[in-house]
């Protein structure tokens, strides 16, 4: 059975959640842009903290996480409809307690983490009092683990943890920080690599520089070069077991994605409305804008790639929702996570272009959606490397021709037709 209808009821929740977004949270993107990461204090907690209220009231806290976690478990297919929603704000996840990167963070602690790490870690970050980040990548290495050499060696109760961290997403604002180093360089980087929780006031966790965005100021930049300089934590601060590293990677990495591509579908779609609403307000050589063939190409080519896009988003989570299985899902959620920065970039790009100068200005957003789509196609792993997942995972339901020629060949199968048919053939022959 086939159903393309929103619950009733889900969709009273998603109707409050698309005036409460656009009413009282859009509006924080502007009075404190570039905050949403900042630990709240001052006027910012006493804006902030009763629309987080609000949200906890109607039960939309952390959706993603089950009750035990203080969430709905509402699934992921439930959380792509608000997400969508979210997605048009930077502080709406935030005040929906479903931020990047903390969801994954706090997916990963909730299943490897002890009693002690839950309390000490995630417990504080379900409540919204602090941050986190996930620190993998490596200047020389990027995101492939097999190149990493950031170490941690044992020493007596303790591990030391040496090395450089590159891209580390709000490292500056952090409390804590889950860092996948070598722990045994002798075997594979697949069963040689650990996280470890470190406090981000650890001694010897050194930023060097926060680096921005293009277009960012200088003082703007979130995104860290860490150096991890005899960094000594205790053996309890290890995620998981020794060696667990990529499977618990994969676990985080698996639901960050297909995270990312339900607020993409929000923010894709912020873009076709401008550029509709544009194209119905702006008059040139005589007519609107809506009455140009390429605007028009533009929009109903924008419709369609959100459509489709959306509806392999959905599809995707209803796949993790039905399997609970991000290994089963891999091929599809990578399959995602190749078209998601295209169809951003593609939106946008068109959006800016009906808008004229006006399009490439700061007081508009365009430009900076084509940056997070180029962002998009870096974070969580290159486009290119997912591109090749995808492949490998529809190869293994196809198996090499028979022989020389390929299967639906033609000249072979019109012999096998002629002779499944024969005695009709025949029959016909005769008559003529």
């Amino acid at each position: 059975m086939w159903d393309f209808e929103t619950d009733p009821e889900y969709q009273k929740v998603l109707d409050w959640a698309d005036e409460f977004v656009r009413e009282e949270i859009e509006p924080l993107d502007l009075a404190f842009p570039h905050q949403q990461f900042v630990p709240l204090e001052g006027k910012r907690r006493q804006a902030i903290d009763p629309l987080k209220e609000e949200v906890r009231r109607r039960g939309l806290w952390a959706t993603h996480l089950g009750a035990d976690l203080g969430g709905q478990g509402y699934g992921q297919l439930k959380l792509a409809l608000l997400n969508e929603i979210l997605g048009r704000s930077q502080w709406a996840p935030i005040i929906f307690g479903c931020q990047a990167p903390d969801t994954g963070n706090a997916e990963i602690i909730a299943h490897y983490g002890t009693e002690e790490q839950k309390q000490r870690y995630l417990r504080p970050l379900l409540d919204g009092e602090l941050f986190s980040c996930y620190s993998m990548t490596e200047p020389h290495a990027g995101a492939d683990p097999t190149m990493f050499t950031t170490r941690a060696v044992r020493d007596g109760d303790d591990w030391v943890i040496n090395g450089w961290k590159f891209f580390s997403s709000n490292a500056s604002t952090a409390s804590f920080l889950i860092v996948m180093v070598v722990t045994n360089p002798d075997v594979s980087a697949y069963q040689g690599m650990s996280m470890f929780l470190v406090p981000t006031d650890t001694p010897g966790v050194r930023i060097e520089r926060n680096i921005g965005l293009y277009g960012e100021h200088s003082d703007q930049g979130s995104h860290a070069l860490i150096h991890y300089d005899n960094v000594r934590v205790p053996a309890e601060a290890l995620l998981g077991g020794e060696g667990q590293a990529f499977v618990i990677a994969q676990t985080r990495l698996g639901g960050g994605r297909i995270h990312h591509a339900m607020r993409t579908i929000g923010l894709s779609r912020k873009a076709l409305d401008m550029m509709c609403e544009r194209a119905l307000s702006r008059e040139t050589q005589g007519s609107r804008l809506s009455d140009k063939q390429f605007v028009q190409g533009y929009i109903a080519d924008s419709y369609a790639q959100l459509l489709q896009f959306r509806l392999m988003v959905l599809y995707t989570a209803w796949e993790i929702d039905k399997y609970n299985d991000y290994k089963r899902v891999r091929k599809d959620i990578a399959a995602v996570k190749v078209v998601m920065p295209t169809v951003l970039h593609d939106i946008a790009w068109r959006a800016m272009q009906v808008h004229g100068a006006l399009g490439v200005t700061n007081e508009v957003p365009f430009l900076g959606m084509v940056t997070g789509a180029a962002v998009m196609g870096l974070a969580d792993g290159p486009t290119e490397v997912h591109k090749a997942t995808v492949a490998k995972q529809v190869l293994r339901d196809y198996r090499p021709a028979e022989g020389t020629w390929p299967s639906e060949w033609i000249p072979a199968k019109r012999e096998a037709a002629l002779t499944k048919y024969a005695d009709f053939l025949e029959h016909e022959v005769g008559n003529l």
